[in-house]
């Protein structure tokens, strides 16, 4: 065996593994979303908690050890990490209520963008290449974020369990192709 073939066995071994480790994780995260949505949706809030935690801890370090920063910035980071700390401790102590309140931001967050869309589809009109096509994205895109605008919880909801659908689809494709990638080439 040559070393170009064996580079490129040991190469094309290593992306069916990163496909067929990315097409588990997705799978097992599309499961779990939609067998368990409040307890997953509760586990990813948990874990933005931490993240701000580890933020706050990060810019309070910072404001406090920093010597090259001037005295306002130092003050900003480290009333920054306080808050941050705070949001985290705070979400840790009302999981639920900070898992629901999350669901209904992004909710309301993703009708804005899809209104916003719709809005800039239609002045990019004269442009399009097919005005039909983007008209009638246009329209289903600000009617969608409308709808959402009006009900964010179940917009949240909905968006949760198509994002499960998802994952468990696109983590059957990887696993799959993770099993037919470079089985041609070499």
């Amino acid at each position: 065996m040559s070393t170009e073939s064996s580079v490129a066995k040991e190469a094309i071994n290593g992306v069916r593994t990163a496909l067929g480790i990315a097409g588990v994780l997705s799978l097992i995260v599309g499961i779990l979303i939609l067998v368990w949505p409040g307890r997953t949706a509760m586990v990813v809030t948990a874990i933005i908690a931490i993240y701000a935690i580890v933020g706050g801890l990060v810019y309070g370090g910072l404001g406090i050890f920093s010597k090259s920063m001037g005295g306002w910035s130092r003050v900003g980071h480290i009333i920054l990490g306080v808050v941050f700390i705070a949001a985290g401790i705070f979400a840790f102590f009302n999981l639920a209520a900070t898992t629901g309140w999350f669901a209904v931001f992004l909710g309301i967050l993703v009708g804005i963008m899809w209104i916003v869309e719709g809005v800039v589809s239609l002045t990019t009109l004269g442009d399009a290449a097919s005005k039909g096509w983007t008209i009638f994205f246009a329209i289903i895109s600000i009617v969608a974020g409308v709808v959402l605008l009006f009900s964010p919880l179940w917009g949240a909801v909905v968006l949760w369990w198509l994002l499960g659908i998802s994952l468990v689809v696109l983590g059957i494709i990887q696993i799959v192709r993770a099993f037919t990638f470079g089985k041609k080439s070499v």
